[in-house]
């Protein structure tokens, strides 16, 4: 049977996005840290308490910039991304607390702020997703 359309997104933790693949459509939830609007990267973070390394995920908005608000640029803001991974990599920084860090480049297709919710359920809900499939 062939399947037209889009493929679906697949839903990840943030910190999980190194275990995809490049081409990938995911679906995550992260908190802003930053936005540069002059290249239209929003860089997102999502750290588990267990977790030793961080990784940030670095959203390329310009395709969904009509739809952005100040919102969903605002640090400390949770925001729902459905994109592509671009590329992963070592972050590059000088800064020491980022040594070992990974940056995942996404390109964002939809991009829409989380509103309330809680944290710990949303990561309990979506790693006990992760290990049904």
């Amino acid at each position: 049977m062939s399947s037209y359309g889009p493929r679906p997104s697949q839903l990840c933790l943030l910190s999980s996005l190194p275990r995809k693949e490049t081409g990938d459509k995911v679906r995550f939830l992260g908190c802003v840290t930053s936005y540069s609007p002059a290249s239209g990267v929003l860089a997102l973070e999502h750290r588990l308490p267990e977790e030793t390394h961080s990784v940030i995920s670095l959203v390329d908005v310009n395709l969904v910039l009509e739809s952005l608000g100040s919102e969903q640029t605002r640090v400390g803001e949770w925001v729902n991304v459905i994109g592509y991974i671009t590329d992963i990599a070592p972050l590059a920084s000088s800064r020491e607390s980022n040594r070992g860090s990974l940056a995942v480049y996404t390109q964002a297709v939809l991009l829409w702020s989380a509103g309330p919710f809680d944290i710990r359920r949303y990561e309990t809900t979506v790693k006990a997703l992760g290990q049904a499939s």
